[in-house]
């Protein structure tokens, strides 16, 4: 008689998880939630029960919007699951790939309104994504002179197209990020940081200014390209924390 339905008790979730029925501090600050995550396959199972829960006992319904995406299948299109012998174990893939390589795969290939597809191939190439970051990362740090002190204000320096440039580049994907994740255009979202990080800042910025960083052409040269580096790494950083939380959290602490 103790014992619920599996998805009547996952219905509960939203307010028994956080102390319900006992009026306690977490059920207060953070009920009702925000958004909601699900797979379209659930939605009469999980997702209404949760809303009639709780207009029913708490007056208000659970979150404020629901972001729908697809299903993740295999190789061969099929469903994954147990049945079938094709679920894949997170821990498994972590382990070979990374968990910001795992996450930013997710996150790029989850989209609403469409299934997509497992792929190593993929996975592979995120894993190597991560790695730039942390390549790109390192010739930064590594070229600033150990007395280097951030400057107030860029536009003191002797600034050059390409600084001009890339950081325009880092405000308007900034913008545009801020609108996608607004509107839940997540694999949108991981597209632009995607681009800007690969395409404008390691193969553009970062080659256009060696030259310059290794001291090549003038003193202030040097400089303003090292404080551009150093400002646009960490705006990337920031613009990539969500997507790749574990690699961002190491380097920003060097």
């Amino acid at each position: 008689p103790d014992v619920l339905d599996t998805w009547f008790s996952s219905g509960l979730w939203p307010f028994s998880t956080l102390g319900w029925p006992e009026k306690t501090q977490d059920l207060k600050d953070f009920y009702p939630t925000t958004v909601l995550v699900t797979a379209f396959d659930i939605i009469f199972f999980w997702v209404a029960r949760m809303i009639m829960f709780g207009l029913f006992a708490l007056k208000k319904p659970p979150f404020k919007t629901v972001y729908i995406h697809g299903l993740m299948r295999d190789e061969q299109g099929r469903k994954i699951s147990k049945s079938l012998g094709n679920n894949i174990d997170p821990l498994d893939i972590i382990e070979e790939y990374g968990a910001d390589a795992y996450r930013f795969f997710l996150t790029a290939t989850i989209a609403e309104g469409k299934d997509s597809k497992y792929s190593h191939q993929r996975l592979k190439g995120y894993q190597n994504f991560i790695n730039k970051i942390w390549n790109s990362s390192r010739f930064v740090l590594m070229n600033l002179p150990a007395d280097f002190v951030p400057p107030e204000d860029l536009l003191t320096l002797s600034l050059e197209r390409e600084d001009f440039w890339i950081l325009s580049e880092v405000d308007q994907t900034r913008k545009d990020l801020e609108e996608a994740l607004d509107n839940c255009k997540f694999h949108l979202a991981s597209e632009m940081v995607y681009q800007l990080v690969w395409n404008q800042f390691c193969d553009w910025y970062i080659e256009l200014i060696k030259p310059r960083m290794f001291g090549k052409i003038s003193a202030d040269s040097q400089r303003a390209a090292q404080a551009t580096a150093h400002q646009v790494l960490k705006d990337i950083l920031s613009l990539l924390h969500p997507f790749t939380p574990y690699v961002t959290e190491e380097i920003y602490s060097h």
